[in-house]
Parts: structure tokens; sequence; C-alpha cells
């Protein structure tokens, strides 16, 4: 992600500053009485977003920096009216693990040393595995986005106690809808354990393992299409044979950010018959976090019943 303007983002919060000015914490309603202000909250990408939006209800107004499904979260430069709402922010969510860098530097920019900061990386507890790269997207994993929904459910209540007891609901009633999602894990597991699987890039691997799948694309070529960088041949030759010599029952593709060398694998899964399972880093338009992950499943356990 490019953030290498540091003093652009000193202009836009010089500018979302003033803006600023003069609010309070209450508004005026139609009858003259006061009402109380919502909590105002920020995630780096719709995904948080969403889950926010589920737990606080109508007690929150949540701003997601990162929500068009046809963007790179990898690509986001910072702009004025995100600057503004991380300036206001009582509570922001970003993944972490240097996934979404650009929070922390537009925080620090908009001096908002106040805000609670929930990161799903480190609420994971989840590490690098040793001599390897640690996995950011903890979002397809179902045990961490549960402890976030009770993290996120903990800092809006300190924002805002007197709705305490609804976030606290809100978040037990978001997590039992996760419940589901894990017990069709379980079952692609039993009937598909040991199954081989390709992947153009990491980001689903935690919902990949958890279904007791195993992926046998090459490191160095699910790397390199994630930094951007380009594949050797030798590598590339090696993921397109997975397809031809029927080594793997699917091919899991992020289609949020496809390239040549993607492209070239999709097309060898499709001439070999081996299902492609589309995938995103950011919710599609339409669909909530609980539907959007029943989706994915679903489209994996078809793929591999065929």
């Amino acid at each position: 992600m490019s953030l290498s303007t540091s003093r652009r983002l000193a202009l836009l919060t010089s500018a979302s500053l003033a803006l600023l000015a003069g609010c309070g914490s209450s508004s005026d309603s139609a009858d003259g009485k006061s009402t109380p202000t919502r909590v105002a909250v920020v995630a780096s990408t719709n995904v948080y977003g969403d889950i926010a939006r589920r737990i606080g209800g109508d007690r929150v107004d949540v701003t997601s920096v990162i929500s068009d499904p046809d963007q790179d979260p990898h690509s986001y430069e910072a702009d004025p009216q995100n600057q503004l709402a991380l300036s206001k922010a009582k509570v922001v969510i970003e993944n972490g693990g240097g996934y979404d860098d650009f929070v922390d530097h537009m925080l620090k920019s908009g001096h908002n040393d106040s805000a609670q900061v929930i990161n799903a990386v480190g609420v994971s507890g989840r590490t690098a595995p040793k001599g390897g790269e640690l996995n950011e997207h903890v979002w397809y994993d179902f045990p961490t986005v549960a402890k976030v929904a009770d993290r996120i459910s903990t800092a809006l209540a300190k924002a805002d106690p007197g709705d305490a007891a609804a976030f606290g609901k809100n978040a037990a009633a978001f997590k039992a809808k996760l419940a589901p999602l894990e017990a069709e894990e379980a079952r692609i597991k039993k009937a598909h354990g040991g199954d081989g699987v390709a992947i153009t890039e990491p980001v689903p691997l935690y919902m990949i393992e958890a279904s007791g799948l195993v992926n046998r694309t090459p490191p160095e070529f699910s790397e390199a299409i994630e930094e951007g960088d380009d594949v050797s041949p030798r590598v590339l030759q090696e993921s397109l044979a997975l397809f031809s010599g029927k080594k793997v029952k699917a091919l899991v593709y992020n289609e949020q950010t496809s390239g040549p060398q993607t492209e070239k694998a999709e097309a060898a899964a499709k001439a070999a018959g081996i299902p492609v399972v589309p995938v995103t880093e950011t919710l599609p338009k339409g669909k909530d976090y609980v539907g959007w992950m029943t989706a994915n499943l679903d489209a994996l356990a078809s793929a591999l019943a065929k």
C-alpha cells in the first residue's frame, strides 16, 4: 500500500480538524430534545465494518475505508473523507499484520490518540510459522472473527456504557451465526479431508486448512502474486502442472487481484476440468459477512464434490 505522501496527510488532517470544530456529543431532534450521538466507528475494510454494524446496530455510525469490491486493498491511498472519519473515531478496527498500515499512519497524522484500536491479527494470537510468513487474512478464520466480535462489543460498551447490554447481546447473536460456518468446514473435512487444492494467494488459507484440505501450490507462486511480483518460469510451470496432472480438485482464486499469471492458472484449471472457486478480500455488494462466508463454503463444497 502506498502511503508516501505524509505532507498530503498533514494537509488533510488540518482540513479535517477544522471541520470538526464545534462538534458536540449530542444532537437536537425535531421536538427539541437532545439525543445521544452514535459511536463513531472506522473499519479498514467493509468486512470489519459489517461486523461492527451487526454488533452496534443503530447505536453506531460506521465508516469502512475500503468498501469497493473492485478495489485492491493493497493499492489504497488516503483521501480526505476517510482521514476526517479517522480523526473523529471512537473505535477503530484494523486487520493488522501489515495488511492495512495506512490506518495507523492516518490515526497518527490525525492526532487521534483517544480512539480504541482493535487489531484483528493481534486479537487472533496468530503468529508466523517457523521460517515462514504470517498469513494476515484472519477474517477467513472464524474463531478469530468471534474474538474480534467480543472485542468490538467491549470497545463499544466503553464508548457508550448505557448500551453495553445491547452490544453484548448483538455480539452473542452474531457469534451464534458463525457456528454453522464452522460446522460446514467440519463437514467438508469429513468428506474431503486430505484432498489437494491450489490457490492464487493465501487469502482463503485459514478456511481451506479448517476444512481439512491441503494447499499444493508452490509457496513461491502465491507469495509472488500477493506481493505483485513476477512468477519465475519454473514456478509457473510447477503450478500449472497441478492442473494438467490432476493433482488438485479445485483452484481457489482471488478475483480481486488478478493478473497475467493468475489468469494462466485459471485457464489451465478450466482446460483440465478443475473447478474454479472465486473469493475476494472484501464484501461483495449486497452481502453481509455471514452470507458471504456461507456462499464461499457452499462454492468450495460444490467444487470438491464434482
